[in-house]
């Protein structure tokens, strides 16, 4: 990390998986008992942030995962964003929104930053989740910041070709084979002639080169490194046939945390939108962070795309995913989305 600000949390860590897992245990009724933060400290019961100006800070955790658009969040962290709105932020990192849920669920976490649709699976089943903001976004034209990749000499250059074809993507019943089988569909294909399997995004383009599956979907710092490889090609942006530009990754939290912490729920929203804004602005900071939060290189740090970063998310577009989510199977019940937002 490059940023030398001194105000810099004692609560930035990383790699705390096992209270993702203990969260998950709970979850599913192998556990009990209220869980605790990854410093041992109970998490849910933190008082708003202090009005007097006291100095003292509000604890909370915000799971995470580690993809290039997390930058904007550990930024605001590095730059003192979240300090200035009263929060002591501890980043917990995890495989994917599915399974930063439960943590946010048990109150293992206070917040998430994560896959919207993990959200809505969790209302379609009845779990009291709710959603706090936007955050980052695909590129509504050109290229955007994941896509389908394969092999120059597999044959498969359009969305029809992944027909009896096996697609990795890093989660099923996630955006990517959402809005793959969409665009699919509205290629004139088959959806449910694809066959997709999930592997962490680490995995594969090895996996790919050996010739194990034939498509992969990746979104950056793994999309350019698959492109830096002439022999592979981009077979398409799914995200760009489903609609113009969208959320990729929102803020969620539980409802009872909602409920019992606005003030803690509306200060975590503002600092978010500021640390959106001021990332917005300095490219070159984001930038330098990649090298060691993600393990690259400066120069894919310096190529990369980044995905837009903003909080706002209208309501149609998250609609939009949930009514694809019943198409496809993916959700049993009609949900009135705008249901499950925090009103400020």
């Amino acid at each position: 990390m490059t940023s030398q600000n001194p105000r810099i949390p004692r609560r930035l860590r990383w790699g705390v998986a096992a209270t993702l897992t203990a969260a998950t245990l709970v979850l599913s009724g192998c556990g009990s008992g209220s869980p605790s933060a990854a410093d041992g400290t109970a998490s849910g019961s933190a008082p708003g942030p202090d009005p007097a100006g006291s100095g003292e800070l509000t604890e909370i955790s915000v799971g995470t995962i580690a993809i290039a658009s997390s930058t904007e969040l550990r930024y605001g962290v590095a730059e003192g964003i979240f300090q200035d709105h009263g929060l002591d932020v501890e980043l917990v990192e995890g495989q994917g929104g599915a399974a930063l849920l439960p943590a946010v669920q048990t109150r293992a976490t206070e917040f998430a930053v994560g896959n919207p649709m993990s959200v809505l699976t969790a209302a379609d089943q009845g779990l009291p989740m709710k959603i706090v903001s936007g955050y980052s976004w695909s590129s509504p034209g050109g290229e955007d910041i994941n896509a389908v990749i394969a092999r120059k000499d597999s044959g498969i250059t359009d969305f029809v070709d992944l027909q009896d074809q096996t697609v990795s993507v890093n989660a099923v019943h996630t955006l990517g084979d959402l809005s793959i089988m969409e665009a699919t569909e509205r290629a004139g294909g088959d959806p449910a002639r694809i066959k997709f399997n999930e592997m962490p995004f680490p995995d594969m383009l090895a996996q790919l080169e050996q010739g194990n599956v034939d498509a992969v979907w990746l979104p950056e710092p793994f999309l350019s490194r698959a492109l830096a490889d002439p022999e592979n090609v981009v077979v398409g942006y799914p995200n760009q046939e489903v609609m113009d530009g969208m959320p990729l990754t929102i803020a969620f939290t539980s409802e009872g945390f909602a409920e019992e912490q606005p003030q803690v729920v509306d200060a975590f929203r503002d600092a978010l939108n500021e640390s959106a804004e001021r990332a917005a602005q300095d490219e070159d900071g984001v930038r330098a962070m990649l090298p060691e939060f993600l393990k690259m290189d400066e120069a894919t740090a310096q190529t990369i795309k980044l995905e837009p970063a903003h909080t706002d998310l209208p309501v149609e577009k998250m609609q939009t995913i949930y009514d694809l989510m019943l198409k496809y199977g993916m959700a049993d019940n009609p949900l009135d989305v705008e249901s499950l937002y925090v009103q400020q």
